[in-house]
């Protein structure tokens, strides 16, 4: 028994020496050293690392583009060329210049086209002896200008009486003369000023007509500057709609001088805008309500029927204070034929003579007065803004004679 304990102990010994052995061999081997020549390279691992955060994932919610912030000013930015389309400008308000004194101002315009008229009549008049034959080429002279024949065979015997007792005659006092007599002609008793105060508490109402081709859309324009100028607060009618230019031309004059313009759809019925404006005047307060009128041709007795419908329905708010007739002063004797058609439509209260600069014609105006016997308030000298002047019967008168 005893020998058998002995050799089990022995045998575990034994077991105990033989693994030590085996460990020990283990811990002393070692990896062989790299040679020196070759680099140690590190192999990438299975998937790109960003920072801290990619080996441990977050749990916090993703945010949202409003929530993330915005470079502060110091950041480095790249400048990108800004391709955002800006947003137009309101026209600015402008200053219309003011009326008093404008024909005078633009007479020199004025004097390049009409003095052949003055200067040829100063000519005839000047000759020592005035003999039928010179009295004669002083008439010619007066239709051509479309004076008129009434008004000329009036303001040549005229002539003829002062010149014979006047006797000796100075260029001074020819000057004077026939300054004094044209003046006379034009008439001084006419009261030129467009009205602008309503017998009622309304706006004043001023319709403007005419034909095609006279300027009157642009006139309008113009007269609400000087209305303005004279300040006066004006709402605009856009009651031409047969012409698709004519409401948007309007509007770009009204928005230049802050005026409003009512308008509706392209061949609208003129006469609802017409009214529509002058009730939009009365709801602003406005002083002067400006209505524009499709250009009508006076062969054509439709349209004219409708100005009429026109003139019926604005009346509904109270009276027509003013009814401007824009005529082109280059056509002469046709404006009278023009004139004539539509006095018989509309009380014709005041007329407008446009492209005065751009005719020696000037006797248009003495003619166009005696024809409707309405004084010429208005005229045009030029396609500049405020180049519509209130007509000025002596400012007219020195720019036909000159100095």
């Amino acid at each position: 028994m005893e020998t058998v304990i002995l050799v089990v102990v022995i045998a575990l010994v034994a077991v105990v020496a033989i693994g030590g052995l085996v460990v020990g061999s283990r811990k002393k081997k070692k990896q062989p050293p790299a040679p020196p020549s070759t680099p140690t390279i590190t192999a990438p691992p299975a998937e790109p690392h960003v920072g801290d955060e990619a080996e441990e994932p977050h749990d916090e919610p993703r945010r949202t583009i409003e929530e993330v912030g915005l470079p502060d000013s110091g950041a480095t930015t790249v400048a990108v060329e800004d391709t955002a389309v800006a947003e137009p400008l309101a026209p600015a308000i402008e200053i219309p210049e003011p009326t008093a004194g404008r024909l005078v101002r633009l007479r020199a315009r004025l004097a390049r086209s009409q003095s052949s008229l003055g200067k040829g009549l100063l000519t005839l008049l000047s000759r020592e002896h005035l003999d039928e034959d010179t009295w004669e080429e002083v008439e010619d002279t007066l239709l051509t200008a479309d004076v008129g024949v009434a008004p000329t065979q009036e303001l040549v015997e005229r002539l003829r009486e002062r010149v014979r007792v006047l006797g000796t005659r100075t260029p001074d006092e020819l000057r004077a003369l026939l300054k004094d007599e044209l003046v006379q002609l034009l008439g001084t008793d006419f009261d030129r000023a467009v009205k602008t105060e309503s017998v009622l508490d309304t706006p004043a109402v001023v319709l403007v007509v005419g034909v095609n081709g006279t300027g009157k859309t642009t006139t309008t324009g113009k007269l609400a500057r000087v209305l303005v100028a004279d300040g006066r607060s004006v709402v605009l009618g856009a009651a031409d709609t047969f012409r698709a230019a004519a409401a948007d031309q309007l509007q770009t004059w009204g928005e230049r001088v802050g005026a409003r313009t009512v308008r509706g759809p392209e061949g609208g019925d003129p006469a609802s805008i017409a009214f529509d404006a002058v009730k939009e005047g009365i709801a602003e307060s406005a002083d002067v309500v400006l209505i524009d009128t499709a250009g009508r041709l006076h062969t054509k007795t439709g349209l004219m029927d409708e100005l009429g419908k026109v003139k019926r329905v604005v009346e509904k708010h109270g009276p027509l204070d003013e009814v401007l007739l824009v005529l082109d002063a280059t056509t002469g004797q046709n404006g009278l034929v023009q004139a004539r058609v539509f006095a018989e439509i509309v009380d014709i209260t005041g007329i407008v003579l446009t492209k005065l600069d751009g005719t020696a014609k000037g006797g248009i105006v003495i003619a166009v007065q005696r024809e409707l016997g309405v004084p010429v308030k208005l005229v045009g000298l030029g396609e500049g803004a405020d180049d519509l002047a209130p007509f000025e019967p002596e400012a007219f008168v020195d720019a036909l004679i000159g100095d």
